[in-house]
């Protein structure tokens, strides 16, 4: 048998292969372009192959990288598959998972999943990053993160991933320093406060808007805030309100000052992954340990 190619060859013909651009796929790969071809050069010749067929007006791949692309790609699940497999023999490895939040959602209740979590399987270490809806998505799909926590518009597709929902978040209005305001809060009634918003791209806000859509009016805007923790510190130090999921609140400590709103407002969370991930097994005990607790602690608030 002759030379065979390397492992980083065949990742980033799978790379090149997913996204059919050199720079794109370059840059995922982090090393240059001109390393990049010069890797998909020595792994045709190795295989004595035309993989990639170049052009002036871009690159694609030939009937033969079709072909190799989708054998390679479940060649090479399986083999990282069995890596991981592997390193789960020992206790002493630690597996990485990767968690991505939706900043809205606040990453305090993702932390108190993974510190529950890791005291029963210390061989898993969880890192947890908060992002927003545009990066967690591509996050997942160039493989930064395993699992994403996310709500989900109706307008967004997620196809090619699994979605479980695990709970249902009520949107409340928190408003500690605003006087007068007692039981349930009609949305007429948050016309006369100032709120407290998310940055204008930020996902909450489409569906903020989207809420306020149903009297064709929005309250005026007290500031802009990046993170639920902001707001919710802004909202304790100024007579303004804002939207806030009531779970949040609840996993801070926050027993006062916020209030059920008419009409409700209720947002569907979902955890987003690749079946085909390798790290599947693990992958999925994490994920069913959410569910179930969510389903015990927040009854009546599951997707059911």
């Amino acid at each position: 048998m002759g030379e065979l190619p390397s492992i980083q060859q065949l990742e980033n013909f799978i790379t090149y292969g997913r996204i059919r651009n050199f720079t794109i796929a370059a840059k995922e790969a982090n090393i240059t372009q001109s390393a990049f071809s010069f890797q998909m050069q020595k792994l045709e010749t190795v295989l004595g192959v035309k993989l990639i067929a170049r052009s002036n007006r871009g690159s694609k791949l030939t009937p033969e990288g079709e072909m190799f692309f989708l054998r390679l790609n479940s060649i090479m699940t399986s083999l990282t598959e069995a890596v991981y497999d592997v390193r789960n023999f020992n206790a002493n490895n630690l597996l990485d998972l990767k968690i991505g939040v939706l900043t809205s959602l606040g990453d305090v209740l993702m932390n108190q999943h993974v510190a529950y979590f890791r005291r029963n399987n210390s061989n898993i270490y969880i890192s947890v990053y908060t992002m927003e809806e545009e990066d967690l998505l591509q996050a997942l799909k160039n493989g930064s993160i395993d699992i994403g926590s996310t709500f989900l518009p109706s307008d967004i597709k997620v196809n090619g991933y699994e979605k479980d929902c695990f709970c249902i978040d009520n949107v409340v209005y928190y408003a500690p320093n605003v006087k007068n305001l007692t039981g349930e809060i009609s949305i007429a009634r948050l016309m006369d406060v100032p709120l407290v918003r998310y940055p204008p791209k930020y996902f909450m806000n489409a569906m903020i808007d989207q809420y306020f859509a149903q009297i064709n009016e929005l309250p005026p805007i007290a500031a802009n805030l990046s993170t639920p923790y902001a707001m919710i510190n802004y909202c304790q130090q100024n007579q303004v309100g804002a939207l806030l999921a009531e779970r949040l609140l609840t996993a801070l400590g926050v027993e006062s000052g916020y209030y059920v709103i008419n009409p409700l407002l209720n947002l569907k969370a979902y955890l987003l992954y690749k079946k085909k991930n390798p790290k599947y097994k693990m992958m999925k005990v994490f994920i069913d340990y959410v569910i179930n607790l969510n389903k015990k602690s927040n009854p009546g608030r599951d997707c059911l």
